[in-house]
C-alpha cells in the first residue's frame, strides 16, 4: 500500500466507468462512446438521460415511454412547495433552497424505502427519475415565490427543457430558446469524476438512497470552487456594460489590476472546452433571434483578445461557463439561478454514477496520513 500523498486525489484512479470520458488535451467529451457535439445537436436531454441510465440510445418507442414516465413525475407535493415558499421568504440562496427541498422529496415518495422484490438498480432509477423530474418544478417555484407569484403547474406535453422555461416565466418558450436550453442541459449532464459526482458516488457506496446522493451532490456543487463560474462571468459582463468601456479595454485594465477573468481555464481541458464551442454557436442563434448581439460581441471580443495574449499557449482556454451565462441571460434567467440549473442537468449524471457504482459496490474508504501528536499524557479534568 502506497503512502504517497495525493492532495485532492490528484491523478488517483478510484473507479472505472462507462459513462463519460474527457480528453482535455484535444478538447473532447464523450458520453458512452458518443461525442458531445453529436448528442447536443442531435439528441434531446431525455435521450441523453436514457443513454446515461440504461446504456444505449432509445428507440422512438422507448423514448416516448421514458419521456412520458418522466413528465408524469413532475408534480411536487404541497408540503415541499410550502417549504420552498418559506425559503424564498427567508431570502435563502437558491442552491441551499434546492438542497433542502431535494432532501425533502423522499418523505413524499409514494413507495420510498427498500422493496424486497426490487433490485437496487431499479430502486435507484425509480427514485432518480422522480428527483430529475421534480428539480425543475422546485427551482421554478422558488424563483416565482421570490417574485411574489404562485408556482405554475408543470405541463406534461412539453419537453423537460421547455417545461422548465414555461414554469419559470409563464410563457411557452420559442423554438430557439427551448432548443438552446435543451442543449445546455445535455452539455452539463455529466463530466467524469468531478467533485459533486464523486460526492454522490461516495454516498452511494454506503448503499444510501439516491435522494441522499443527489442532495450531497448539490451541496458539493454549491461551493465556489466547483459551481458558480458562469455567474461570475455574467457579473463581469454586467460590470463591463455598466462601465461603458470597450470590453477589451476593460479586460486590459482588470488584468493590470491583478483581476482574474472568470470562464478561462479548467482542471482538465488545456484547449477550448467543446461545450463552450457549442454554446457560443447557440448564443449566436439567440442573438440573431432577438436582434441583441451585446453579450455575443463582448464575449467574442474578450476571447479573441485573451487568445491573442497567448493564454491558449499556456493551456488556459474558454470553458463552458464563459458562454453559458450569456446564454441563460439571453433567455431571461436570473444570474443566481445558473448553478441550480447546472444541478438540474447534472442530477442525471449523479444518478447514473450512483447506479453504475452500486452494481459492483465497494465502500469508498480512503486513508489520511496522521500528523498529530502521539503518546499524549491524559490529565483528569480536575487537574488541568
Amino acid at each position: 500500500m502506497s503512502d504517497e500523498l495525493k492532495r485532492g486525489l490528484e491523478g488517483v484512479l478510484v473507479a472505472e466507468s462507462d459513462l463519460s470520458y474527457v480528453d482535455g488535451e484535444v478538447g473532447k467529451l464523450v458520453y458512452r462512446g458518443y461525442d458531445i457535439e453529436d448528442l447536443a445537436r442531435g439528441a434531446s436531454y431525455e435521450e441523453v438521460l436514457y443513454l446515461l441510465w440504461y446504456g444505449s440510445l432509445p428507440t422512438r418507442e422507448e423514448l416516448d415511454a421514458f419521456a412520458a414516465e418522466l413528465a408524469a413525475e413532475r408534480t411536487v407535493d404541497d408540503g415541499v412547495l410550502d417549504v420552498v415558499r418559506a425559503l424564498a421568504d427567508a431570502d435563502e440562496r437558491p442552491m441551499a433552497a434546492l438542497r433542502t427541498a431535494t432532501s425533502m422529496l423522499s418523505a413524499y415518495d409514494p413507495d420510498a424505502g427498500d422493496d424486497p422484490d426490487e433490485e437496487v438498480t431499479e430502486t435507484s432509477l425509480r427514485q432518480g427519475r422522480r428527483i430529475t423530474a421534480k428539480i425543475p418544478t422546485i427551482l421554478a417555484a422558488f424563483e416565482r415565490a421570490r417574485q411574489g407569484a404562485e408556482p405554475i403547474a408543470p405541463d406534461p406535453d412539453l419537453s423537460h427543457a421547455g417545461n422548465f422555461l414555461y414554469m419559470l416565466t409563464g410563457t411557452e418558450p420559442d423554438a430557439v430558446s427551448e432548443e438552446t436550453f435543451d442543449m445546455a442541459l445535455t452539455l452539463h449532464a455529466d463530466h467524469g469524476l468531478n467533485a459533486s459526482t464523486f460526492t454522490a458516488m461516495v454516498i452511494g457506496s454506503t448503499m444510501a438512497d439516491v435522494y441522499s446522493g443527489v442532495t450531497g451532490g448539490i451541496g458539493a456543487l454549491s461551493g465556489s470552487l466547483h459551481g458558480g463560474a458562469n455567474q461570475d462571468v455574467m457579473e463581469v459582463l454586467y460590470e463591463v456594460d455598466e462601465s461603458e468601456k470597450d470590453p477589451v479595454e476593460w479586460v486590459k485594465d482588470a488584468r493590470a489590476a491583478g483581476r482574474r477573468i472568470p470562464g478561462f481555464g479548467h482542471r482538465v481541458y488545456k484547449v477550448k472546452d467543446p461545450r463552450a464551442r457549442i454554446l457560443e454557436e447557440k448564443l449566436r442563434d439567440l442573438a440573431e433571434s432577438s436582434g441583441n448581439t451585446k453579450w455575443l460581441d463582448y464575449t467574442t471580443a474578450i476571447e479573441q483578445y485573451l487568445t491573442d495574449q497567448g493564454l491558449l499557449e499556456k493551456g488556459i482556454a474558454p470553458n463552458v461557463d464563459f458562454y453559458s451565462g450569456s446564454v441563460y441571460d439571453s433567455m431571461g434567467i436570473p444570474v443566481d439561478m445558473y448553478t441550480p440549473i447546472f444541478a438540474m442537468s447534472r442530477a442525471g449524471g449523479w444518478i447514473a454514477h450512483v447506479v453504475e457504482y452500486q452494481e459492483d459496490n465497494r465502500l469508498i474508504r480512503p486513508r489520511a496520513r496522521y500528523t498529530g501528536p502521539v503518546d499524549a499524557e491524559f490529565v483528569p479534568i480536575d487537574e488541568r
